[in-house]
């Protein structure tokens, strides 16, 4: 973006404007001085309307006909993404997402990534296999969760806590169960309930009893259920095909050579026990409780089909807990490689989380700036820097610490707002955009930054910290800048920091629109500019009276006749209307020597001021520094005269040594109690002391003020009856 073509109508106010913006040459920054009211605002908002890919009008006069052309050197438009508006103030413009970017080391990010990613795949797999050996439609993972900790998102946790139980559990013996029909929200409900429970404990009890009686079957060691499955397994491993054998332990210890062996043997065992009478009744009690409940019909019949599991529903806890580490153990490969990637990563996870806790990173070096910069009575830190560096939380959250002398205190951020001046406020909007600053540059995104009067309202301290930043933004290759401001002082230094002089422009507002104007006399405007001028233009001759005067009374006194000449022009005196132009530019010869005159040496100085006067009621707004004088000066001689002409008193006239209008003003009151003229008179002398009494150093406030009040203040005094 090495040049910019503005071409606006219609644009909040702004009737129209075109205006070029070379930022190929040494300075990547434009100033604009604007009076208020002139174009600031308005241009500021046009370009936020295309940062915001949003229309441009005129809220006022909706029905004009609106036009924006805002492009680059190419003749294209200039993008959204590539336009920043910085406001005065905005209390709610914080850091995004995007900021957050700046703490991120994209290294380690990645290879945190990458960890969780590995794991995450794992995990899947995992999740994958037991879903279909569980058959269940549930969430397998907060089962698990919810299984083996106290909540239902902490698998990770769940997996670690049984990972020794199942490395030594030798089999699966539940494996081929179905989760949905045993952990049935129902039929958990259903088993829970006194009646049944009772009933199974009796069923528990006697088949106890029928166990410990039984030939091979133990207790909690090697019951038919374990039996059977030891027999699938050995035969499928070709256990018995290598000619191996077991030997049973009882009082007539039994060789079996064969599966076929084993399996009869286990179901004579199993069938002594299971058709026994009293356990048989104790079965049928509970098929009873169970078809009373219609919606347990499909857990009744898996329950007929799995009568070996009764024992195990007294706890459905535990049961629930050996049922999942069967499925475990039948996938225990993809179980190791997750609980192993797991580990790896959380240790490696840990080593980085210590690597980018020493990170600096952008962050730092914002939070450095403003700390170091801003004179504000609080600090920051940045409190969850490691986790945003490692993409686990999107967002920074600053930490701020007031600090009142010895003692400080850490305050949230509305807390803070509540106890901080506007000015101290301002200087932490100024933080976040900083980071959106430094966001853009980590990017590389060409961006031109509208800069609206940002120092408004700062002390000096601030101001200057606001300007160096910005002097370093001007310094970067992806940014360009228009700095508007109403504030003289401001565009001064703006200029001699790092705009420079050829890329300070001025705002002229007509009835055809607006125009940018190359700005003239930034540092001096009387050396620089109207002593230059001073014999070609009229305006400029007028407002260098004050100074001419204020040289005079430096170097000669108040008592030098060419002082007390230049007197009678900035009140009105018996030989106010005598004075010449030949006599204001000899005055001036005398003082910066020369011999020039004015084409128009004899007219009189007062009536030449009065002409000048109305050119500039017509004039554009602008800085319109001398015309501010002039109507000044004008305004103070006409309601001089007026007061004079009124009193009509010479003598008490001639007799005033200083401060002739209040001196007028009393008088008259005196002699004219409630006179219509009193309010405006008293308007004079409110406003137009400091546009006179001004020196070559000290203008600014004249400046920076509209000359709209004076011209109707102008207008007022030229009624008076």
């Amino acid at each position: 973006m090495d040049r910019l073509e503005v071409d606006l109508e219609h644009c909040y106010g702004i009737k129209s404007l075109k205006a070029s913006f070379d930022f190929s040459k040494k300075s990547k920054a434009y100033a604009i001085y604007a009076p208020n009211g002139a174009m600031k605002t308005s241009f500021a908002k046009t370009f936020q309307d295309v940062a915001n890919n949003r229309q441009s009008g005129d809220r006022i006069f909706p029905t004009r006909v609106g036009k924006r052309s805002i492009n680059d050197e190419t003749g294209n438009a200039v993008g959204a993404e590539n336009v920043l508006v910085v406001q005065p103030y905005d209390e709610v413009f914080g850091h995004t997402e995007k900021t957050s970017t700046l703490l991120v080391n994209a290294t380690l990010r990645l290879e945190y990534e990458q960890l969780h990613i590995a794991t995450e795949e794992a995990k899947e797999a995992l999740l994958k296999a037991l879903k279909k050996q569980s058959g269940s439609k549930k969430d397998i993972e907060k089962e698990i969760s919810a299984t083996f900790t106290t909540g239902d998102n902490q698998f990770f946790k769940a997996l670690l806590r049984i990972d020794e139980e199942l490395r030594e559990q030798k089999d699966a013996p539940f494996s081929d169960l179905k989760y949905d029909i045993l952990f049935d929200d129902k039929a958990v409900e259903f088993l829970a309930t006194p009646d049944v429970k009772s009933v199974i404990k009796d069923y528990i009890e006697k088949y106890n009893e029928l166990l410990a009686a039984s030939i091979y079957f133990k207790k909690g060691v090697f019951n038919y259920y374990n039996a059977g499955m030891i027999a699938k397994s050995l035969a499928d491993n070709g256990f018995f095909k290598a000619k191996h054998s077991i030997r049973l332990h009882s009082d007539a210890p039994k060789e079996i050579t064969t599966r076929e062996e084993l399996e009869e043997l286990i179901a004579k065992e199993k069938e002594a026990i299971s058709e026994d009478a009293e356990l048989r009744k104790r079965f049928s009690e509970i098929e009873n409780l169970l078809q009373k409940n219609a919606g347990m019909r499909t857990f009744d019949a898996y329950l007929s089909e799995h009568e070996d599991i009764l024992p195990f529903l007294e706890n459905m806890a535990g049961f629930r807990e050996e049922i999942w580490k069967s499925y475990l153990k039948t996938h225990i490969e993809k179980y190791t490689d997750v609980v192993e990637k797991y580990r790896a990563a959380q240790k490696r996870r840990a080593e980085i989380e210590v690597e980018a806790g020493k990170e600096r990173t952008q962050w730092e070096e914002v939070i450095e700036i403003f700390n170091d910069r801003f004179f504000v009575p609080f600090k920051l830190v940045a409190k969850n820097r490691t986790e945003v560096v490692l993409g686990q939380e999107p967002m920074l959250s600053l930490g701020f610490t007031f600090e009142d002398g010895v003692d400080s205190a850490s305050v949230d951020r509305p807390a803070l707002l509540a106890a901080l001046s506007t000015g101290e406020k301002k200087a932490l909007y100024i933080l976040n955009i900083i980071f959106e600053i430094q966001a853009r540059q980590k990017a590389g995104i060409k961006t031109l930054v509208i800069v609206d009067d940002i120092a408004d309202s700062f002390d000096y301290k601030n101001k200057y910290a606001i300007i160096q930043y910005l002097k370093d933004v001007a310094d970067g290759d992806n940014f360009r800048q228009i700095i508007l401001t109403h504030n003289f002082d401001f565009f001064r230094t703006v200029k001699g920091r790092f705009v420079g002089y050829g890329n300070c422009l001025m705002v002229t507002k007509s009835a055809a629109g607006i125009t940018l104007n190359q700005a003239i006399g930034i540092d001096n405007v009387f050396i620089n500019d109207w002593k230059k001028n001073f014999f070609s233009d009229g305006k400029k001759r007028i407002a260098s009276i004050p100074f001419m005067r204020n040289l005079l009374e430096f170097t000669k006194g108040e008592e030098h006749a060419d002082y007390v000449r230049l007197t009678s022009l900035l009140h009105w005196k018996t030989d106010s209307q005598s004075i010449t132009q030949n006599d204001l530019c000899g005055i001036y010869n005398g003082l910066f020597g020369g011999a020039e005159t004015p084409a128009n040496g004899a007219t009189s100085v007062t009536d030449a001021i009065f002409q000048l006067a109305e050119d500039c009621l017509v004039a554009g707004v602008g800085a319109n520094f001398e015309n501010k004088i002039v109507l000044s000066i004008a305004i103070r001689l006409k309601a001089e005269q007026y007061m004079v002409d009124k009193i009509a008193d010479p003598a008490f006239v001639d007799a005033i040594a200083f401060n002739q209008t209040p001196a007028l003003l009393n008088k008259f009151r005196k002699e004219f109690p409630g006179h219509a003229a009193g309010p405006i008179l008293d308007r004079v002398t409110l406003m137009t002391p400091e546009n006179i009494h001004l020196n070559a150093f000290m203008y600014e406030p004249i400046l920076d003020m509209s000359d709209e009040h004076l011209r109707k203040l102008y207008l007022d005094v030229k009624a008076l009856p």
